[in-house]
């Protein structure tokens, strides 16, 4: 008896011991995330160098920039549910090695096929690192307020890898070649690999019944379908090549909810819609993505072509965007703890309509202290709303969920994003194109190109010239204007919508101590696989 009793105690020593480094697991995890985020941006402004040295089509070039996070947002279900299974530390480790392959293959890419295949592959990799970030970290904090705070420096990290990615590619591409900015990514990896085996705990769920690969498989193609047909909406493209991946994706995603609802052990136990906080979280993060991931392309065309800033000066533009992120994330667990989900969240919603309708006074002119008040209010309000949404919907989950929920959480994002793209491109066009349809001295055909875009605006007015190409871009920018006023209302609009709806999130933050636990050993029985 007291040999099993002095056991006990040695294992609750241990977990403690290892509750004590959970802090250093946080970093191993924020490094992991940090390359995701950045590889997602890095590639925008290496698009010319690739160009010039691959000389890739336009549907190949559409292809290099887009399958990372198409691929990615795909299978994000498949191997968030699969670490749950067969353990989410062995799926980390296996993306870390398949990123640093992905890269050094991406690197010394000889055609544009091959680069094709090593963003898809990395975007595999990506895959399975983003889902299980969060799902161990669910697992390494079980305490809600030491965990808020964990999210938040991880969601901080996931802005600054936005941000950093154009910023350290346009400073590889002066220095070195294209291949630089996957390059980078190696050394990396080499170190995460060996301290993540030696660090990171392993955890998975209860592994109840058999992985269904059926199931996987059809949420990764429906989610691929879906996520390509609005990303080719977001591109103006509405033929029978997005009309009929976007429909073939909705039917199988329809299949895959079905076939959950019918299993004694799905992969994402649908259930946890059933919880008003879940299912309120996720549509909050949807509606935020929704809402301004569209805005911020369209703010970027507002910069660069309205302004006339270059793509640097855009980017430090930009930073006090990123900067707000950061300090929101920072100061999230002390809000979240003070003024509960609800109101932060909705405070958030609301601060980013504030700061949405602030921008609403951009006009053709430059005013630095507007954009820098505007930015710094979005920045702070969509962190704050993006934070305690993720917060909410991690807490909600049951444990042996995490990595399904987390894989939710983040094909929301990706989603919410596409669609935002979509949604608010459309208005922007329907705002800016009218206004070009009758410019004196120009002709109809040229008037029509001209509503493709405001960059192609400028390029039929510099064909024309004389009095009729300057006509055509003077009214070309005060239509652009005018679209970004009434796109910026309609954005405002959604975040109110999303106000109202965060209205079911629990109004206070519930911080039950867990019960202790001992941890399970490492040798476990393989997973059944079914099919």
């Amino acid at each position: 008896m007291s040999g099993t009793t002095a056991a006990a105690a040695g294992l609750r020593r241990r977990a403690a011991g290892a509750g004590a480094n959970r802090w250093v697991v946080l970093v191993v995890l924020c490094v992991s995330l940090l390359l995701v985020a950045v590889d997602a941006t890095v590639l925008h402004v290496a698009v010319p160098a690739v160009t010039e040295d691959l000389r890739p089509g336009a549907i190949e070039l559409l292809w290099i920039v887009d399958t990372y996070p198409l691929v990615c947002a795909s299978l994000l279900i498949l191997f968030g549910t699969l670490g749950d299974k067969v353990g989410r530390r062995r799926i980390l480790l296996l993306g870390y090695a398949l990123f640093g392959v992905a890269s050094a293959l991406a690197a010394f890419a000889g055609s544009a096929e091959v680069l094709i295949v090593a963003r898809a592959l990395l975007g595999v990799g990506g895959a399975m690192i983003m889902p299980a970030t969060l799902s161990i970290l669910r697992q390494v904090f079980p305490d809600r307020r030491e965990r808020a705070l964990a999210i938040g420096i991880w969601s901080a990290v996931a802005a600054v890898g936005a941000a950093v990615g154009p910023l350290l590619g346009g400073f590889l591409l002066e220095h070195f070649w294209w291949g630089s900015v996957f390059l980078v990514n190696i050394p990396l990896m080499l170190v995460s690999l060996p301290v993540g085996r030696l660090l990171l705990p392993e955890s998975k769920g209860t592994g109840d019944g058999p992985w269904d690969v059926v199931g996987a498989l059809t949420a990764a193609a429906g989610l691929f379908g879906a996520v390509l047909g609005v990303k080719r909406l977001g591109g103006g493209e509405a033929g029978p090549l997005t009309v009929l991946p976007l429909a073939t994706g909705a039917v199988l995603l329809v299949m895959f909810v079905r076939r959950q609802r019918r299993r004694a052990h799905p992969l994402v136990d649908l259930r946890m819609f059933g919880r008003p906080a879940f299912s309120t979280a996720v549509g909050c993060i949807v509606l935020a993505m929704l809402a301004l991931v569209g805005l911020e392309l369209i703010a970027a065309q507002y910069l660069q072509l309205v302004l006339g800033l270059s793509p640097l000066e855009t980017g430090l533009r930009l930073l006090p965007l990123t900067f707000a992120a950061m300090a929101a994330g920072l100061a999230g667990a002390r809000l979240l703890r003070r003024f509960g989900p609800r109101r932060m969240v909705c405070g958030g919603f609301v601060l980013t309509g504030a700061a949405v309708l602030t921008l609403t006074a951009m006009g053709q002119s430059d005013n630095t202290g507007l954009l820098l008040c505007g930015f710094l209010l979005l920045g702070f309000g969509l962190e704050t709303t993006l934070f305690a949404a993720y917060e909410s919907m991690l807490s909600e989950a049951p444990p042996e969920q995490a990595g399904g929920a987390a894989a939710i959480g983040e094909t929301s994002y990706q989603l919410g994003a596409g669609i935002g793209i979509a949604l608010l491109g459309t208005v922007m066009n329907a705002a800016y194109a009218p206004g070009l349809s009758s410019v004196p001295g120009v002709p109809a055909s040229a008037s029509a190109a001209a509503g493709h875009s405001l960059g192609e605006a400028y390029e039929v007015a510099g064909r024309l010239g004389g009095p009729a190409g300057a006509a055509l871009r003077a009214t070309a920018r005060e239509c652009f204007v005018h679209g970004l006023h009434v796109t910026l209302l309609v954005s405002a609009g959604l975040l109110l919508l999303g106000a109202v709806m965060a209205l079911r999130l629990p109004r206070t933050m519930s911080c039950e101590s867990p019960p202790v636990e001992l941890p399970a050993p490492r040798e476990v029985a393989p997973s059944r696989v079914s099919v």
